[in-house]
This record gives structure tokens, C-alpha cells and sequence, in this order.
């Protein structure tokens, strides 16, 4: 182990601390017994730059499989092209209306402390998407959302605007690896609504150049099946960051096979971990305990389950850094 893993083994011993050891443990070993793992990332990780560590588990293979909202798809992309834009608003509790539409007046949309800018990070990559969806639609191709990220990655005409090192994208490390990436709800983001109005401009003509989530489902049917089975015994884990759609959504792929396609002898989930803040609470996916998981087929009673309750942005690295050894 290296200093991080020895830090959090001593002093993290109880509560919320114990279960950072206990979830990361369990994720190490889900490895080392031939595992496979899915991530999820709900929330605004990209933005808060969860990169910084996501990146080296993709590149070292501790990732097979990531579900994301298209927010975390496209903002890991717009701090590639347009970090030294973004402002930081340590004080943002104390802001007052007048003072978000200052923001609003700079274009610069606010994530929590964090503004995005708008023409440097969002319009420059609307340019980009538009050049490759009417490509795709004159070519008569259709790709899925997360395709076009990495066509644009790999065809080498953002380096130029490159502000981090690329090392610390974890949609760069992503596209090396080809890793599989399913984006439910894509419609939701920035890139969405931008692919929604330039279908109503006419600039795309068939609103089916860009795949959809029902097409991710089938998809996400054929990458479970296979990755579940080169898992071995262990079969494919899933480690969700925050909740709703990123990670309600392919959790439920799993009953899907068993109850609506007969496929009875798919296996389970073989590991389950959450990170949230969210309290146990009436009717919330996000706020579920794990054992509920089991009444809707979606783990069994020996899956190993974990929550920590806690924010992801302190958490994550930290369980990244004990999985890699660091």
C-alpha cells in the first residue's frame, strides 16, 4: 500500500470513515477475484473534476463500464477545452439574486462554486458536435452520444484548445481505451438541448442520427452479459456515485434479462457500493438502502453491499487511490 492507503487503513476506523475502508476493500477485492466493475456518475463529478483520479483507474483497467448523465460526459470535455475560463465562487452560499444574474450577464453558468464558460467551453464544442452530427447524418450513420465525444477526441482537432494535461480527462482515457460508456437521459444536457435545437433549425435533418436511450438499454444487455461473464465467479460490480438516472438505470438492466427477456441464468450484480448524501427517505431511488435492491432482483443476499454517506469529491479519490495502491 502506498501513503493515501496507509493513511485511510489507520486512522479511518469507525462510521462513515470505516465504511470508505470497508467499500474500497470490497472493491479491491472484487478485482483481484477476476471481477469486472461499472461506475456511475451522477452529480456534477466531471465539473468538479473527478478526472484527476477517475482517468488513472481507466487507464489501469479498474474500470470495464461507465454510466453517466450526458452533464458528466460533456463537462469533463468542456474543462479540457476551457479551464483556464471557468471562475471559481468560493463564497456562492452568500450569493444573492442580483448576483446570479451578473453571472448570467458574463455567461457563465454556475455549478455549485463553479462557473462554466459559456462561448470558450459550451459554444466551442456545439461547433464541433454539429460539424460531426451532420457528417454522420450525410453519411447516413448513426452513433450513440458518448461516439461522437470520442470521434472528436480521436480525430485530434481539440488539442489545439487543450488547457489540462489530457491525462486527467477521463473521457481522453476513456476514448484510448475504447471503454464502453452508456449515457441514459442524454436529452437532459447542454449537448442535448443543442442537438434538440439544431434538429428544429433543420441543420439535422433526421433527429435519429443520434442514438438513443432505449438503443443504450440493448446495448448495456449485450455489455453486462459479457462483461459479467469474463468477471468469472465475481461477475460485473457496480460502484454509483450519487444516484438517479446515471445509476437507476443500468441497475435495472439485470432484471430487465431476468423477468422480460427469460433469461434466468444471467447473474446478479457480484458487488454493490453507493457514495451519497442522501438520507433514507420515502420513494427515492437515490435513497434506498441496498437490501431493496434485492425485492426488485437486482442484487441477492450475498452481494457485497456498501454505503458511505458522505460527498463524492472527498470520498472517491480517496476509495481510487486505495484501489490503485497509492
Amino acid at each position: 500500500m502506498g501513503p493515501i492507503s496507509k493513511f485511510i487503513k489507520h486512522h479511518y476506523r469507525h462510521f462513515n470513515a470505516a465504511s470508505v475502508v470497508d467499500t474500497a476493500e470490497g472493491y479491491k477485492k472484487h478485482l483481484d477475484g477476476g471481477g469486472k466493475m461499472m461506475v456511475t456518475l451522477a452529480g456534477a463529478m466531471s465539473t468538479a473534476e473527478l478526472g484527476l483520479s477517475l482517468a488513472e483507474m481507466i487507464r489501469q483497467d479498474k474500470i470495464h463500464l461507465i454510466s453517466c448523465t450526458g452533464a458528466n460526459l460533456e463537462e469533463d470535455i468542456f474543462n479540457l477545452v476551457a479551464h483556464d475560463h471557468y471562475e471559481r465562487v468560493p463564497h456562492y452560499r452568500s450569493l444573492t439574486a442580483q448576483d446570479e444574474q451578473a453571472l448570467l450577464e458574463k455567461h457563465m453558468n454556475r455549478v455549485t462554486d463553479t462557473c462554466i464558460p459559456e462561448g470558450e467551453a459550451m459554444r466551442r464544442i456545439e461547433k464541433v458536435m454539429i460539424d460531426l452530427w451532420t457528417k454522420a447524418e450525410k453519411e447516413g450513420k448513426r452513433y450513440f452520444p458518448h461516439e461522437f465525444f470520442f470521434q472528436a477526441i480521436r480525430s485530434g482537432d481539440l488539442k489545439k484548445h487543450y488547457q489540462i494535461d489530457p491525462k486527467d480527462s477521463w473521457m481522453v482515457a476513456a476514448a484510448e481505451k475504447n471503454l464502453p460508456i452508456i449515457v441514459p437521459g442524454w436529452e437532459d444536457a447542454t449537448l442535448g438541448n443543442m442537438y434538440a435545437a439544431a434538429c428544429m433549425r433543420g441543420d439535422v435533418k433526421n433527429v435519429h442520427t443520434v442514438r438513443t436511450g432505449i438503443e443504450y438499454m440493448v446495448q448495456l444487455s449485450e455489455t453486462y452479459q459479457g462483461l459479467a461473464k469474463s468477471g468469472g465467479k465475481n461477475g460485473l460490480g457496480m460502484f454509483q456515485i450519487g444516484g438517479g438516472i446515471a445509476g437507476d438505470f443500468p441497475i435495472c438492466v439485470v432484471p430487465m434479462l431476468h423477468q422480460d427477456m427469460g433469461l434466468e441464468s444471467v447473474p446478479l450484480w457480484g458487488y454493490f457500493a453507493q457514495i451519497s448524501d442522501s438520507t433514507t427517505s420515502y420513494g427515492s431511488y437515490s435513497g434506498a438502502v441496498p437490501n431493496e435492491k434485492i425485492t426488485w432482483g437486482k442484487l441477492g443476499i450475498e452481494t457485497p453491499k456498501f454505503i458511505v454517506e458522505s460527498d463524492a469529491t472527498i470520498v472517491a479519490p480517496l476509495i481510487f487511490a486505495y484501489v490503485l495502491g497509492q
